[in-house]
């Protein structure tokens, strides 16, 4: 569990983007809003705070992507750099320092981490049998290799993971690897690396993560981590074959890089030390006093890095602290397809601002709402159309709205000064009071999607207090009870104001203005780091006298026409990708493997291939992607174990006619035996689809040949 009740400052990091491209609506919602908003929540509660992050700008995809492209890696990390910095400041993602893994400080502090470890002997060395690509002279990275997954079949995977099963890879485990750089059959050579034994740390990890983080971390985090402790933990590799990235800085590392995943996780103590020597800082506490509390925010993606083998590196090293929680996040889809870059199934933030100018705030109130916190959401551009119209307009800005108005329409923008408390007023004052505590108590758990919506449950209170009292109407009896209600009114007001600021910066930014009150001070005298608590603890927050600004419209209405708009956008995106997966025979944005050797027809005629019936389906105990399927082949009923749990659910596919390799040995998967294979392909959106004949009278058992 967490061991820092009081932290004397907080160190809040934030996972680093690739620079192989912009960022879409994903990161933001799965990453940098929540890091922002907590972040925010800190500082103006008076926390000393150093908010952390930079762009990756090493690894084999970008090798890949300037190879591709003609140009060098430099290019087009300088390019991608730019649009993501860029795109971040937009949005209002304020972090203390934005750095980038080519920098020379970032270097010098990995290149002193790896010498450090390497001196005490942290590290094993070892030579072993690579695969290398004669015709491009050069070993092949992970990425740049494709070939058989030898525990599920799968003719796509990669050199370092199976995407279908799941699995953990050494690109000399795939059945028939072929080049991406050349489309040559791989040979293999020598050479040597040093490896990170973590399994020389499963103790450690054990008792601090299954035994000291059971009740803390999330459940989706420490489920990941369990699953890979309980596993068993093997040494993973720190260098390798690349001439793009951080030199090894040791003899005999010549022509050898640092592993991207060893150097980019140590690029938030170098950005630290970066921000520390600006700022006229010490940066070591940030990292090394055990009254720090240190936050990763990141996806689900990145959990055993940051969990389990930064932390481990960290341990190693000897005088660092480590995460006290790891908030991580699962995936945000959009409008019910995994997001993909590749076949530009996105919502680019840059491309956002030009169709919603101004309008940033909307989208992290709509992936603050749907944030993908314990399993995958769904954005849709019809749910943010509505959360704008039906929250933001008609809730928190019409309450806004309304105050101002009246408060200029009654006493010339000035601050009435209040009669006699009814139980209603004072009741409505003392919830307002409470707010602070309520949305505290939820970031601090990291529930973000639960703390923006006790912000807008608060524009709710205020909204039926004035639709309760009807000032409008009671002004044409009682003018001193108007003054009453529009003073509790506005206190309700200023109190949104001041909790907005970590949800809605900008909105925060203008309502403050409207209200005339500054963020560096407010005027009931407190600085800017009190204003939080300014809502529970002072008696009023915006004294009368006090005179408002002019008022103006927080939020606009989202026309039907402007959501087809973007529906139309993702319309054609799909058509595009259909007609060229139509004109091509496939999916022309996914890079298809090569042939593969020329066989004859008695090798084709070993394979005994039927038409089957799934007549059960479960999922796996433990995994993610594995369903374990009872197939009527005609011939018997067999288990078969296939990795398609994350794109159908059991229920769905009891009765589907199916192509079943039977002659396929056995083959053990987490204890079950799979007596074969289901054959599947993707369709053009990079969905799992069943090859299966379709025509009627097809009976089980029957060949395919």
């Amino acid at each position: 569990m967490s061991t820092l009740e009081s932290p004397k400052r907080y160190t809040i990091t934030a996972a680093l983007p690739y620079t192989n491209g912009p960022i879409h609506i994903g990161h933001l919602a799965g990453v940098y809003v929540p890091a922002d908003i907590y972040t925010r929540y800190l500082r103006i509660t008076g926390k000393d705070v150093a908010f952390i992050c930079g762009s990756d700008e090493h690894g084999v995809a970008i090798s890949m992507k300037a190879k591709k492209e003609g140009i060098t890696p430099q290019e087009v990390v300088d390019k991608y750099h730019a649009i993501i910095k860029q795109s971040f400041a937009d949005f209002g993602i304020t972090f203390d320092n934005y750095s980038r893994t080519s920098a020379p400080i970032h270097h010098e502090t990995a290149s002193s981490f790896f010498k450090k470890l390497y001196e005490q002997g942290d590290f094993i060395e070892e030579t072993t049998a690579q695969l290398y690509d004669d015709e491009a002279k050069q070993f092949l990275a992970d990425r740049f290799v494709t070939g058989t997954c030898p525990k599920c079949g799968n003719e796509e995977a990669y050199g370092d993971q199976c995407e279908n099963c799941g699995s953990t890879l050494n690109a000399t485990d795939l059945i028939h690897p072929k080049s991406t750089i050349t489309g040559t059959v791989p040979t293999t050579k020598e050479t040597t690396h040093w490896f990170l034994p973590l399994d020389k740390h499963e103790d450690f990890l054990r008792k601090w993560i299954l035994e000291g983080h059971k009740s803390d971390w999330k459940p989706n985090v420490y489920g990941q981590c369990k699953s890979w402790i309980d596993g068993g933990l093997e040494p993973r590799a720190v260098t390798r074959d690349l001439d793009w990235g951080i030199p090894v800085p040791v003899k005999g590392g010549e022509g050898k890089v640092l592993y991207v995943w060893f150097d980019a996780p140590i690029g938030y103590i170098s950005s630290t030390k970066e921000w520390a020597a600006r700022e006229g800082k010490e940066w070591e506490p940030y990292w090394k006093e055990k009254d720090t509390k240190l936050l990763h925010f990141i996806g689900k993606d990145n959990i055993v890095f940051h969990c389990i083998i930064f932390p481990a590196i960290l341990k190693a090293h000897g005088d660092y602290i480590l995460p006290d929680n790891v908030p991580a996040n699962e995936f945000l889809n959009l409008e019910g397809n995994k997001l993909s870059t590749s076949k530009n199934w996105a919502v680019w933030l840059h491309e956002y601002l030009v169709d919603f100018p101004e309008m940033q705030d909307v989208l992290r109130y709509t992936l603050t709402a749907n944030a993908p916190e314990t399993k995958d959401n769904d954005f849709t551009w019809k749910d943010f159309q509505a959360r704008n119209n039906n929250e933001l307009v008609a809730i928190f800005g019409n309450f806004i709205n309304r105050v101002a108005v009246l408060t200029h329409k009654y006493y010339n923008g000035e601050v009435p000064t209040p009669g006699h408390f009814t139980e209603i007023d004072s009741e409505t004052l003392e919830q307002l009071r409470k707010y602070p505590e309520i949305i505290s108590s939820s970031l601090e758990r990291y529930r973000f999607r639960e703390a923006g919506q006790e912000l807008m449950n608060l524009a709710r209170l205020g909204n039926k207090y004035l639709a309760d009292e009807e000032p409008w109407k009671v002004i044409k009896q009682d003018e001193e009870r108007v003054k009453t209600i529009m003073f509790v009114a506005l206190q309700i007001a200023t109190g949104l104001a001041i909790l907005s600021e970590p949800f809605l910066p900008f909105t925060s930014t203008k309502l403050k203005n409207i209200l005339n009150i500054s963020s560096s001070d407010s005027p009931s005298g407190n600085s800017i780091e009190n204003l939080w608590n300014d809502v529970t603890e002072k008696e009023t927050l915006l004294p009368s006298g006090y005179i408002l600004n002019k008022s103006e419209l927080l939020f606009r209405k989202i026309e039907d026409k402007e959501i087809q708009a973007q529906l139309d956008k993702l319309e054609a995106t799909k058509k595009a990708n259909t007609s060229s997966a139509l004109s091509t025979g496939s999916n022309a944005n996914k890079e298809l493997m090569p042939q593969k050797d020329t066989i004859n027809f008695d090798d084709f005629s070993k394979l005994d291939m039927r038409v089957g019936t799934i007549i059960e389906a479960e999922k796996m105990a433990k995994t993610k992607k594995l369903l374990v399927l009872k197939v009527d082949t005609g011939l018997d009923v067999r288990t078969i174990v296939s990795g398609i749990a994350e794109s159908f659910t059991p229920e769905e596919i009891i009765g589907k006619k199916v192509t079943v390799l039977l002659n396929l040995a056995p083959r053990a998967l987490r204890g079950v035996e799979s007596e074969g294979m289901i054959l599947m392909t993707e369709n053009t959106e990079g969905k799992l689809v069943f090859v299966n004949p379709d025509e009627e009278g097809v009976d089980n058992g029957e060949g395919i040949s």
